[in-house]
């Protein structure tokens, strides 16, 4: 019995520039599009990312984190939502050194949607960092 050859194609490595606009791109929401020069995406998905942002942290949204305080389980459910929210990049991480966002506002009647737009900006951002990964390894256009 003959086995057969599977055509395969060389695994192409990753450029470094890849990596590197991929960090930019979460860093600053749409700064990753930018340097490629992906005005519209750029426009779009960096500026959505800025506006919910924006809007989730007055509709009193709060941000989530790990603090000592938590225990177990509790600490455990801030984990999801904290790693949603850390997509944001670089406005979360100014929330966190000025301490802006992380007081809890439920009484505000707007808090959960303030919350959603926070976490709904963080995840939105994760895609958008992904794609100007890929654009700039060459696999997307």
């Amino acid at each position: 019995m003959v086995a057969k050859e599977i055509d395969r194609e060389p695994q192409a490595t990753t450029p470094g520039r890849a990596w590197l606009i991929g960090i930019i791109a979460w860093a600053i929401p749409g700064a990753g599009h930018l340097l490629l020069k992906c005005w519209m995406r750029a426009a779009l998905l960096g500026g959505a990312v800025w506006a919910m942002f924006i809007a989730g942290l007055g509709l009193g949204g709060h941000l989530f984190t790990v603090t000592s305080t938590d225990q177990g389980f509790s600490a455990l459910l801030q984990v999801l939502p904290m790693i949603a929210n850390i997509g944001a990049g670089a406005p979360y991480i100014v929330c966190w050194v000025l301490n802006i966002g992380f007081a809890e506002e439920a009484q505000r009647l707007t808090y959960e949607y303030g919350n959603t737009f926070l976490l709904v900006a963080g995840l939105l951002n994760y895609l958008a960092m992904l794609d100007a990964f890929d654009i700039a390894a060459g696999r997307k256009k």
